[in-house]
């Protein structure tokens, strides 16, 4: 027999932390890491069963950034964006979706200072005197109702309903064109919203897969369509299966969703069943995305709204902290029941990166409240740029940076903005985030004064080069050593000993090739799909001390960009960095050497 004792049927509890950060998607993601290796508590908060939110296996798309640069070369994001994407090279050679989720687990359960919670939702924020003090959240697996109280909060789960109930200031749709100087807005306001996509993908059966159409199916009107909505090729799905909004894009998501299920089987209807794709035969459907990845929603307002010109003229931000460059890429009003307009206008591509200020990631009327993602503080047309899911991470990375600072100095975000600037931007370099035009100037860094730097060879660049503050080449300029051949080494020596306790170094991914996963493979100039050949694999460390070199510590299985050897503090003359393999380049290069005690 079974127990007569009922069970509590709806549970409570609080959770206290430092930090929430809601939302598991890159931005949250990379927000989290940041802030909890900076040394404060981090609860994380997803709504989902897995991680990675467009970019996951429920939605499957591609982590774009600064990939579509005029010149056809990226410019990659680095930080804890690029740690992710090659920890995926190791751990995903086969290039699977579902092992693209947990390898997202892993990166985050590895920070023994986040407490990750999912299936969770924050339905309602609880705020006073402009500030939040709690959040309420429902996690659906366990039916539990979860009270989190932080001193910090951050919204990066795109819609922004946390924030929004808090009682943050937002906005909706498009500015007309006088309201920022934007060319390419409308000439007056409306409510118009970029749609949701539903993603699809198939495989050679190699045999002929007939199809016939569900019944919810959406025929797919090919003759009206504009030439912009291209059929071939079919195999990654059709990203402008999309819907937009002139009303309460939220509200109708469900409505949506089901009309996006019948445009995405009407096309693929179309393909296999009008005869005038005679390759798609033996092509069978192998995956159908039920969950729509949304574009655009709400935009917070912060102390600085990021525009168009600013984008297009490249703005000099004295508080910049990331960077995008993904064309100004606005899709048309409707989506897919506008077929008369091409699917995305793609007004412009950039030539070089712009820069994103911090005062556009933090709420100017809630206090203690940051964003990153697409629902940062921004206009309709400069959304269309940034709300690539690599551009959100550098956001993401640069906000939980910022919180922690917050919470350590006890100060709100437009604080941090007024009088330490400075050191979030100097924290995020350390970091090996990358702003463009902003060279580090790390006083705690005494790399730079060391009485004799030499390399055993180079082949390109100078020693010196790897104390200026920049961390890759830069608008056509070298900010590299590079050695001739493997096997090298690289010596810092001071006449008088110092006390020691950090090395730092930056090596080389090739910021200049793509690495994110794709559903369809290619290796050209542009992208690769094998762990940069030019990572560095195997070195070690040695200090000078009392006079003797010292072998401190080897590492043979490198995975990561920037290389940390840390220790007690001990006094020392000089250190010697070796280098023995990299992933397949034959020489080794650096861009930068830290040291601190």
């Amino acid at each position: 027999m079974g127990s007569t004792e009922k069970p509590t049927l709806i549970r409570e509890k609080k959770i206290s932390s430092d930090v929430v950060v809601v939302g598991g998607g890159m931005a949250g993601i990379c927000a989290a890491v940041s802030a909890a290796r900076n040394g404060i508590k981090v609860v994380l908060v997803q709504d989902r069963a897995v991680l990675g939110g467009n970019a996951s296996s429920e939605i499957r798309v591609i982590v774009h950034g600064v990939t579509k640069l005029k010149s056809g070369l990226p410019e990659r994001e680095t930080g804890i964006l690029e740690e992710i994407l090659l920890l995926n090279r190791f751990c995903n050679e086969q290039h699977s979706f579902t092992v693209w989720d947990h390898v997202l687990y892993d990166f985050v359960t590895r920070e023994s200072n986040i407490t990750l919670m999912m299936n969770t939702q924050a339905v309602r924020s609880n705020t006073k005197d402009s500030k939040i003090e709690s959040v309420l959240c429902w996690q659906l697996s366990t039916e539990t109702l979860i009270t989190l109280l932080a001193e910090q909060f951050i919204d990066c789960s795109g819609d922004g309903l946390m924030g929004a109930t808090s009682g943050a200031l937002y906005r909706t749709g498009r500015e007309g064109k006088a309201e920022f100087n934007e060319k390419y807005a409308p000439d007056e306001p409306d409510g118009w919203q970029m749609g949701a996509t539903i993603l699809l993908s198939s495989k050679d059966m190699g045999k002929p897969m007939p199809f016939k159409a569900p019944p919810f199916t959406i025929k797919f009107d090919a003759e009206k369509t504009h030439p912009d909505r291209r059929i071939i090729p079919f195999v990654e799905g059709f990203w402008w299966v999309e819907i937009g909004s002139k009303g309460d894009i939220i509200g109708d998501a469900e409505i949506d969703r089901h009309r996006l299920m019948g445009y995405a089987y009407g096309v693929w209807d179309y393909v296999k069943n009008s005869g005038d794709f005679p390759e798609a035969d033996n092509f069978a459907l192998d995956w159908v995305g039920s969950l729509p990845g949304r574009r655009e929603s709400r935009r917070f307002i912060g102390d600085y709204i990021l525009s168009e010109p600013d984008q297009l003229s490249f703005k000099d931000f004295e508080d910049a902290v990331a960077f995008g460059g993904w064309p100004l890429d606005e899709h048309n009003p409707g989506g897919i029941e506008n077929l008369s307009q091409p699917p995305s206008f793609w007004h412009e591509h950039f030539d070089k990166i712009y820069q994103i200020p911090f005062r556009s990631l933090y709420s100017k009327n809630i206090s203690n409240l940051l964003f990153a993602g697409r629902n940062i503080s921004q206009t309709h047309v400069s959304l269309s740029s940034s709300r690539v899911m690599g551009t959100c991470a550098t956001m993401g990375q640069a906000v939980g940076t910022a919180a922690a600072l917050c919470v350590k100095k006890e100060i709100t975000p437009r604080e941090l903005t007024q009088n330490h600037i400075t050191e979030l931007q100097e924290q995020l370099l350390r970091d090996d985030a990358f702003i463009p035009q902003r060279p580090a100037n790390d006083t705690q860094n005494i790399a730079n004064t060391a009485d004799k730097i030499y390399a055993s060879s180079t082949l390109s660049g100078d020693v010196k080069l790897l104390l200026d503050g920049v961390s890759r080449d830069e608008n056509g300029e070298i900010h590299h050593w590079k050695s001739e051949g493997l096997d090298s080494e690289l010596t810092f020596e001071w006449n008088d000993p110092i006390m020691l306790s950090s090395i730092e170094i930056k090596c080389d991914t090739n910021v200049k090739k793509n690495i994110m996963m794709l559903k369809n493979t290619r290796e050209n100039e542009a992208y690769t799909t094998i762990i940069p050949p030019e990572l560095l694999k195997s070195l070690s460390l040695e200090l000078l001390v009392d006079g003797e070199w010292k072998n401190y510590e080897t590492k043979d299985d490198n995975q990561r960009r920037l290389i940390k050897f840390n220790f007690d503090t001990i006094k020392i003359s000089g250190f010697r960095i070796k280098m023995y393999e990299t992933y397949g380049s034959e020489n080794v290069k650096l861009f930068e050497v830290r040291c601190y005690k």
